[in-house]
């Protein structure tokens, strides 16, 4: 006698086909559209096609929509039929869920009446159960309560369905969460845990281990791979004597929301939460509130935008905290004999994670290259003649973005403009002095005149001094001209070409700012301080412009080996990254688009001014007292106009000391 399967070539469906086949000739439900589909998989796995048969019909029409001369070939023939065809689907619209889950249903029993089938075979879920609060066991069903939500309630009416039916035998088979192979990872669906893997992937990437992380509790979570479940399926249906039965393919050991994230954070090596809120404490707020908050619009939109980033569909979080556990232990004793078990998921996690992280990551389908970001955009740099400027121009150019360059001296841009067109890129000159109000103005009309937009705009461009605050009680000049260039210029450019960017609704700002800004390393008070102004701006203008399409981003730069800091001879002893180094991090600024971009020693050196203020200060203390002051400018001081003659165009003494020089390996990049 042969086999009949609705969902063959689903998740679970071929994987029980391929397990049914070893017995005996299987005929699979195959919608005209898909045979395509379904032959591929025959042949990927090695089928017989005499074993291993197609049968076109439509689970949306009465008898499966099988042609009647097939109907009557099959009618005696068929002994079991396994109907697993349904819309796996909590975002689902009602009709949807309806029509697979309760007519499908209806329309498999039809075909099982005409074929004369031994016995029919129901895949239904532990979400028949609703929202039942408790233990729910195999023999419940009338008692299930919370059935408001169309997937829940379309399950449980499928499983009626199924219950009323008297012309033939019938059993039923409640799936726990279904996961991936416990032995391989694999799956081709990506729902229940797998919603909350991108969110562990970004508190890895974002989150010290070392720091404690508060989590939810949550409600119950029963996983099973699906491995488990096709062993047990295939076991159960052919045991004697359970007809009109219903089996609980589910975990014996239920676990929390909570400690089911954790053992996955655990397996993706992504921070654990320490501390996980009881449930039941958020069941004492006041529903009237709860829907208050919920409404309230700063945090419908905050939670909307986080949902939105880490691709979890907004009905998976009624989920959260699911209240309702499975008593499986009449099925579980059925399966003993034959070794049949659900693997404890700590076995496992960390192959569903590879698997999902390797193959299904949405991520993955992303360009992230450097020109899957700036192909046929235009991306304007300040700062282009040399140094970052240059190495990001080159990069981008190669990329092939069209570059606008941006500085004061013409030659020196019409130098890397040739190196850039000598490589096959497109790049352009505007010589600009960004201090004078009048030339930028001019600069943002000609640029968007001949381009018509940019894309990307780097505010590169700046200087720095190194001078200690008493060496400068008269140097007042020395602040003035850093925040005409560091700020000021910045903030000119981007606030002309933001118009354009909004018109678009597309955009990109980045403004090199400084690990100084983070560090607060002393002799670059002034320094520092125009650099946290241009980011101070940059973090404002991004939550005006969320909505507008413009994205800002603020790279926290480390000490650069650039013709900025060549005249401090003392930085010829001590590590700093080149040039083409720092244009690797505007490059990941540019692909990713993150707010803040910084080395691991920047973020360190933020979490210390925050969790260790005087412990910060005395290590700054420390590095200014070991390092020598700057000789005094050779040039006299100017109008704020001119180019400044401060530390960085003094030379320092060419000897470090010893501690000094290993002090600055332990913190490179900071500026000493």
């Amino acid at each position: 006698m042969a086999y009949f399967v609705t969902g063959g070539t689903g998740f679970i469906g071929r994987r029980l086909v391929a397990r049914l086949a070893a017995r005996d000739v299987v005929h699979v439900l195959v919608r005209e559209g898909s045979r395509a589909r379904f032959e591929s998989q025959r042949t990927a796995a090695g089928q017989d096609p005499a074993r291993v048969v197609a049968v076109v019909g439509d689970l949306g029409a009465p008898a499966l929509g099988v042609a009647p001369a097939e109907l009557a070939a099959l009618k005696g023939r068929i002994s079991h039929v396994y109907h697993l065809a349904a819309l796996y689907d909590i975002t689902a619209a009602a009709p949807e869920d309806a029509a697979a889950n309760v007519a499908g249903t209806e329309h498999a029993l039809d075909f099982a009446a005409r074929v004369s089938c031994e016995c029919f075979h129901h895949v239904s879920s532990i979400a028949a159960a609703g929202l039942y609060r408790g233990t729910f066991s195999e023999a419940m069903f009338n008692e299930a309560t919370g059935l408001e939500h169309p997937y829940f309630r379309t399950k449980h009416d499928g499983e009626a369905r199924v219950r009323a039916e008297t012309r033939f035998p019938w059993r039923i088979y409640r799936p726990g969460m279904v996961v991936g192979d416990s032995a391989t990872g694999a799956t081709d669906k990506i729902d229940g845990p797998y919603y909350f893997f991108k969110l562990l992937q970004k508190l890895r990437s974002g989150w010290p281990n070392w720091l404690p992380l508060v989590g939810l509790e949550g409600g119950w979570a029963n996983l099973v791979p699906v491995d488990f479940v096709v062993r047990a399926l295939e076991h159960l249906s052919q045991l004697p004597g359970h007809d009109g039965e219903c089996f609980h393919l589910t975990d014996p050991r239920p676990r929390r929301v909570g400690e089911v994230l954790n053992v996955f954070a655990k397996a993706a090596h992504a921070p654990q939460a320490t501390i996980r809120v009881d449930p039941k404490l958020i069941e004492h707020v006041p529903p009237e509130l709860a829907a208050a908050v919920v409404a309230f619009e700063p945090v419908r939109r905050v939670v909307e935008e986080l949902l939105d980033g880490l691709a979890v569909p907004r009905a998976a979080l009624a989920f959260v905290n699911y209240p309702t556990r499975f008593d499986c232990a009449r099925t579980t004793a059925l399966l003993a004999p034959a070794g049949i078990r659900v693997p404890p998921l700590e076995d496992y996690a960390w192959r569903l994670w590879d698997y999902w992280e390797r193959q299904l990551d949405p991520d993955l389908s992303l360009d992230r290259s450097l020109g899957g970001a700036v192909r046929d955009k235009v991306v304007l740099i300040t700062g282009g003649s040399s140094g970052i400027g240059r190495a990001t121009a080159i990069r981008v150019a190669d990329a092939g973005g069209t570059v606008l360059l941006v500085a004061r001296d013409a030659a020196k841009l019409e130098v890397v403009r040739e190196l850039i067109a000598a490589r096959g890129g497109a790049a352009r000159c505007y010589p600009c002095d960004l201090t004078d109000a009048a030339a930028s103005a001019s600069l943002v009309e000609r640029v968007l005149a001949e381009h018509g937009r940019v894309d990307v705009l780097i505010n590169n461009a700046g200087r720095s001094i190194r001078r200690g605050i008493r060496e400068a009680y008269d140097r007042f000049h020395d602040y003035e001209r850093l925040i005409q260039l560091n700020y000021f210029a910045g903030v000119r450019l981007t606030l002309a070409l933001l118009p354009s960017m909004v018109a678009r609704g597309a955009g990109h700002v980045i403004s090199v700012s400084s690990i100084g800004v983070l560090a607060s390393p002393p002799r670059f008070s002034a320094y520092v301080a125009s650099k946290a102004a241009l980011e101070a701006f940059t973090r404002c203008a991004a939550a005006e412009f969320a909505d507008a399409g413009v994205v800002f981003t603020v790279i926290n730069m480390p000490l650069v080996r650039t013709p900025m800091i060549a005249p401090t001879r003392i930085y010829e002893q001590m590590p700093t990254i080149s040039a083409e180094e720092a244009a690797d991090l505007v490059a990941e600024a540019v692909i990713h688009r993150p707010q803040r971009l910084a080395t691991r020693l920047g973020l360190f050196a933020q979490w210390m001014q925050l969790l260790a203020p005087k412990l910060s200060e005395l290590v700054m203390s420390t590095a200014f007292r070991m390092f020598p002051e700057s000789p005094p400018a050779a040039a006299p001081a100017g109008p704020p106009g001119a180019p400044a003659a401060g530390a960085a165009d003094a030379p320092l003494p060419a000897k470090a000391t010893p501690e000094a020089v290993i002090f600055a390996s332990l913190m490179r990049g900071v500026h000493w």
